[in-house]
């Protein structure tokens, strides 16, 4: 913005003017704390101290902000702070930091040892605590960044169980995206799922900063139903997979956990279904066996192995109809054919080719414009 060179601004504009520019400067800055100051609202004035020439700048952070990345700002410590400048009408010139994070592998540990120790004697991370993942669930929540492979490998390893996934997309690297998981948890609180899943990579004890955070933490424990962590190892476990009923350590783990009691649902139809119809053939051969022997003895067999039979069929047609394919298509799944056959795999289609798409009630048909492995 181009100022007349004749304008006069009153001290007030002239801040007004100052902060409007100024507060596109965002910045990351590293300093050393040299000053702390808590104020009697909450919110903390402190100085950062450049370690080369001795440079200092003062800084400010709101009391929210503080208490939700849970770092005790203390004189020597080195950290990271994120904002942007600011002219105060009153108290002029201040830095003002919207996250705060500590930097240095040696200064993180020891915090991370700190918290850790402080939510161990709590009881946070004791097994008797954790609740049991529920067996054949369909209603799930899940929070993770929603471009990247760990989503794309959760989902190809769910398999078609008809689950009922619901995805809040959230920050999960580095100290900023603790506000963003806290509120997904507290959304999801309000919603009807029946277990729920946080999921990133792995990384550094830096990178996994957010799962190390106490507020995050406590909102895990007290969630409503079981949640499962799949947040990547680290040698320093996060401390949000410590709390959480079940940690696992990559995504595609945590989809079988909810997928294993279906697929023991479907082998068990499957054994129950070879079964009846071994039993059927033996009541069959057994039958022909009989006929030789006396009429009253082939009248009272023939009528007891109707009897059987008229069992074995009806529970061989419940599972047949649990299994119908039609079925299946009612329950929202559909079948891919190209080229007259059905599609199990990328291969069987190519860009450009048309694929039917056979639903319960009609077919639609599509045309493949991307193939993701």
């Amino acid at each position: 913005m181009k100022i007349p060179n004749d304008a006069i601004f009153s001290i007030s504009e002239y801040i007004e003017l100052l902060n409007l520019t100024l507060g596109k400067f965002t910045a990351k800055i590293v300093g050393e704390v040299s000053e702390t100051n808590p104020g009697p609202t909450g919110h903390v004035y402190f100085t950062l101290k450049d370690e080369k020439d001795g440079s200092v700048i003062d800084c400010f952070i709101w009391k929210y902000n503080y208490n939700l990345y849970g770092i005790k700002l203390e004189v020597g410590m080195k950290i990271i702070a994120s904002g942007h400048p600011n002219v105060h009408k009153s108290y002029g010139f201040k830095f003002i930091a919207d996250v705060i994070e500590i930097t240095g592998e040696g200064e993180l540990k020891k915090q991370y040892e700190v918290l850790r120790k402080k939510l161990a004697e709590e009881g946070i991370f004791a097994k008797e605590r954790k609740r049991e993942i529920p067996k054949y669930l369909r209603k799930v929540g899940l929070i993770t960044a929603k471009q990247g492979a760990v989503l794309a490998d959760f989902l190809s390893n769910l398999g078609k169980y008809g689950f009922k996934i619901k995805l809040i997309d959230s920050r999960v690297e580095g100290q900023g995206a603790v506000e963003d998981l806290i509120s997904a948890i507290r959304t999801f609180k309000k919603q009807d799922i029946e277990a729920l899943v946080i999921m990133r990579g792995g990384g550094s004890l830096e990178s996994m900063m957010a799962f190390n955070n106490e507020l995050l933490v406590r909102e895990v424990v007290s969630f409503k139903v079981p949640v499962i962590a799949a947040i990547g190892h680290h040698k320093d476990e996060p401390l949000v997979a410590l709390a959480a009923d079940l940690a696992v350590s990559t995504p595609s783990i945590a989809a079988t956990t909810l997928t294993e009691p279906w697929r023991q649902v479907d082998l068990l139809v499957e054994t129950a279904l070879s079964v009846s119809l071994q039993k059927l053939d033996n009541i069959i051969q057994n039958s022909k066996m009989n006929l030789e022997n006396s009429w009253k003895d082939l009248i009272f067999g023939f009528n007891s192995l109707l009897s059987k039979i008229s069992r074995q069929l009806e529970n061989s047609a419940k599972i047949i109809f649990l299994n119908n394919p039609e079925r299946q298509l009612k329950l929202g799944y559909s079948i891919a054919r190209c080229r007259g056959k059905i599609v199990r795999k990328l291969k069987d289609t190519a860009i450009g080719e048309n694929i039917d798409l056979k639903v319960s009630d009609g077919t639609i048909i599509t045309e493949t414009i991307n193939l993701k492995p």
